[in-house]
């Protein structure tokens, strides 16, 4: 076991890295991506070579038009995961459909733990919830139990809360649901990527123009690229067995290549 997490964290180390570069738009809300539980599942499948993740999610996880599998955040999420980890054979299949409750999510889960055997499921949900007026209370009994299922089946999980979008934002009461993911998320040790505080200081920030998103599909699909490209970082932190690891990792190997620089000089 000592001898794969060391080999799993100089994978990390030479891969795991936050976004491109200092220019890129994604950095502006990568301090907003933190593991806060580790995912052993995920590490085992990393250390098999073969990584399924399966997105469950609603129509903020998918964009339209002929290029929108391509462009949104699950494809892109594969293609960032491919490129942190070298050798290690990943899938990402989206289950996404427009208005879907979480209930309505989870009663599929039974069939994608048979059919297609994620290590990951990556769950979106609280909109559609929020916009039906589904209780809180059921709404956050269907996140308990399905922790529970997922986990029995041989899956890690990971939240993705309510999208921020300022036409909506004062119309749909989406907090009470948002709340309801966290604490689940807290109560049994899970990561939750925090879309809706990520895209809200992208949005006041002028980051991204979050009105002509909606209108935008290139504004759109770089919303969805960033949003992908974070959560592979979420994932690879998780991966890294602590908070913030898979960044340090990254930042010790950066010291230690100059270091060596230094030495050779």
């Amino acid at each position: 076991m000592r001898r794969f997490v060391g080999a799993l964290i100089g994978v990390l180390a030479c891969t795991s890295a936050a976004p491109a570069g200092p220019d890129d738009a994604c950095l502006v809300a990568a301090h907003l991506v933190q593991a806060d539980a580790a995912i052993p599942r995920v590490a085992a499948a990393i250390k098999s070579k073969t990584l399924n993740v399966v997105v469950a999610g609603t129509g903020s996880s998918m964009l339209s038009g002929t290029s929108g599998p391509e462009a949104a955040y699950p494809a892109r999420l594969e293609a960032a995961l491919r490129e942190k980890l070298p050798g290690v054979s990943v899938k990402v299949t989206s289950l996404a459909k427009p208005r879907q409750t979480a209930a309505d999510m989870a009663s599929t889960f039974s069939k994608v733990l048979k059919e297609d055997k994620p290590a990951l499921v990556v769950w979106q949900t609280g909109t559609v919830d929020a916009m039906r007026g589904v209780a809180t209370e059921g709404f956050q009994s269907t996140l308990e139990e399905a922790v529970g299922q997922l986990h029995a089946g041989g899956a890690d999980l990971i939240f993705v809360n309510p999208q921020y979008n300022p036409r909506t934002d004062a119309v749909i009461a989406t907090g009470p649901y948002t709340e309801a993911m966290r604490w689940v998320a807290l109560g049994n040790s899970l990561n939750l990527f925090d879309r809706q505080s990520i895209m809200r200081q992208w949005g006041e920030l002028g980051t991204f123009d979050l009105l002509t998103a909606t209108k935008s599909l290139d504004t759109a699909a770089k919303v969805h690229d960033c949003i992908g490209r974070l959560l592979a970082d979420l994932i690879v932190q998780g991966v890294a067995g602590e908070p913030g690891g898979a960044v340090k990792i990254e930042n010790e190997n950066e010291t230690k290549s100059e270091s060596k620089e230094k030495t050779r000089q």
